[in-house]
């Protein structure tokens, strides 16, 4: 969605874009759906030489100024068709994710050597980076995600209609956190904190928004399971939701306690709606969130820690409204998707003028 965003961007501003991606795939489908201009390729594993000479001759053939990858693993596709095509457009990647494997072999030499920028979208990202990729530091640029925050605008979203879907009562304060259902997020957490604060408090509801991707089932079923031993009879579990600026406006205070993030969209699209939020302190967040000004941060893993941190909001209602102002503030300044698209288009102009 990241990249189809991108891509939206870029056609609102008459710039044209041609997307290149695995056939029969979600973002294939997402983009065929939009009338995007597609180019799908049938390829798995890493050496595709039929389809890397038909790449070399659509940029060949084609007026492009540059190619922007999303991920690494398209580099064994774009480098070889970029050199066939003796193109000497920019190539930029932009990581999304760590990798634990160490890319410093002869092979991975030469592919990085081919990208101009990359783009990190955390410092945690870059880090990555540096430590498993020959890509000089300066040669990586941290730019994050962002979102549209006119869409995500609390003074244009009203969430009583999903209070009253989930009959939450005006005087019960909603916590929720929103997230895929696999290892990793929180959930557990999350569910140990709701049955402590139940003991001290009897006007709260806990939400619990996302559903399990394919092959995840088991887990979620595990994270009901313990919702039920832990007789939260306040909890509803949403499932998949489309219309997450009002479950978010439903909401008093947001939780995001993943154990590890590259970065955590969900958190600034809560913020954007100017939810004060309680966050664990894993590296993506930390660019995010500010300890004592638009969160408390909670140590990662810990619940106790987090139920300490949940009880300071719940009891101030001041600490709620001026966190939640400071929320939307910070993402208007660093996370729209308007600011972050100017400067990416900066950053293009500036490399095609240096290499042309």
């Amino acid at each position: 969605m990241i990249t189809i965003t991108s891509i939206q961007q870029l056609l609102k501003r008459d710039i044209k874009v041609e997307l290149i991606c695995s056939a029969e795939s979600r973002i294939h489908i997402e983009a065929n759906n939009m009338g995007i201009m597609l180019h799908p390729i049938k390829a798995s594993g890493y050496f595709h030489p039929i389809n890397t000479i038909s790449l070399s001759l659509l940029i060949r053939n084609s007026n492009y100024s540059l190619v922007h990858s999303q991920a690494s693993k398209d580099l064994w596709l774009l480098v070889p068709a970029l050199f066939l095509a003796n193109s000497k457009i920019p190539l930029f990647l932009t990581k999304h994710v760590g990798s634990f494997i160490v890319k410093k072999d002869l092979l991975h030499k030469y592919l990085y050597k081919r990208i101009n920028l990359l783009f990190a979208i955390s410092t945690a990202i870059k880090k990555n980076l540096i430590e498993t990729t020959p890509v000089k530091p300066n040669n990586i640029i941290n730019l994050p995600n962002g979102i549209d925050t006119s869409r995500f605008d609390p003074d244009q979203t009203d969430g009583r209609k999903v209070r009253e879907e989930f009959k939450i009562n005006p005087g019960e304060i909603v916590l929720g956190m929103l997230a895929r259902f696999t290892p990793g997020k929180g959930h557990e957490e999350f569910l140990w904190a709701a049955k402590e604060l139940n003991k001290d408090y009897l006007n709260l509801k806990f939400l619990v928004v996302g559903e399990p991707s394919r092959g995840e089932n088991e887990y979620a079923e595990k994270i009901k399971q313990l919702a039920r031993e832990f007789e939260l009879n306040n909890l509803i579990f949403t499932g998949y939701r489309e219309d997450i600026p009002e479950v978010l406006a439903a909401m008093d205070i947001f939780v995001f306690p993943s154990h590890s993030e590259s970065f955590g969209i969900a958190l600034v699209e809560a913020m954007a709606m100017k939810k004060p939020s309680v966050c664990s302190n894993s590296e993506g967040v930390l660019d995010i969130a500010v300890d004592g000004e638009t969160s408390y941060l909670f140590e990662k893993k810990n619940a106790a820690d987090l139920k300490v941190k949940l009880k300071l909001l719940i009891k101030s209602k001041a600490k709620q409204i001026e966190f939640g102002e400071n929320a939307r503030k910070r993402v208007i300044e660093y996370f729209d998707i308007e600011s972050v698209t100017d400067k990416v288009l900066k950053i293009y102009q500036d490399e095609i003028s240096r290499v042309s």
